[in-house]
């Protein structure tokens, strides 16, 4: 079992930015890959950034090219999601996730349903 808990959410003003943070406890050897989803009200969970734990590849939706970056501390076992010059449409709730499967495409883990563990969430409320 992994266990993951975010944090760093919060309100904040269009502009700014947030650092996100999951950190990772239990069988965390096991985990292959990570990511951040998010779920904005009346929205289906989202696609935002994914990253190979062993080598830091990284893989981002679209939509999160230029604005966010995912990033990791192996020694911490923390996941981060650094999000700059936020927007009133980044307000959502923020989710990360793991997963112990291997796939040689990084494409492949931004299907939520292709992660085994889940945190339980951070809101992110952008608004002046």
């Amino acid at each position: 079992q992994v266990q993951l808990t975010e944090s760093g959410g919060g309100p904040a003003q269009p502009g700014g930015s947030l650092r996100l943070s999951c950190a990772a406890s239990g069988r965390t050897l096991s985990s292959s890959a990570m990511g951040w989803f998010r779920q904005a009200p009346g929205k289906e969970r989202e696609f935002v950034a994914t990253i190979r734990w062993r080598n830091g590849s990284t893989y981002y939706a679209d939509s999160a090219k230029g604005r966010f970056t995912i990033s990791r501390d192996s020694a911490k076992n923390t996941l981060y999601l650094q999000i700059a010059s936020l927007e009133p449409e980044d307000t959502a709730v923020y989710y990360c996730a793991a997963t112990s499967r291997v796939v040689f495409t990084l494409s492949y883990y931004s299907a939520p349903e292709h992660y085994d563990y889940w945190g339980q969430g951070t809101q992110v409320t952008v608004s002046s």
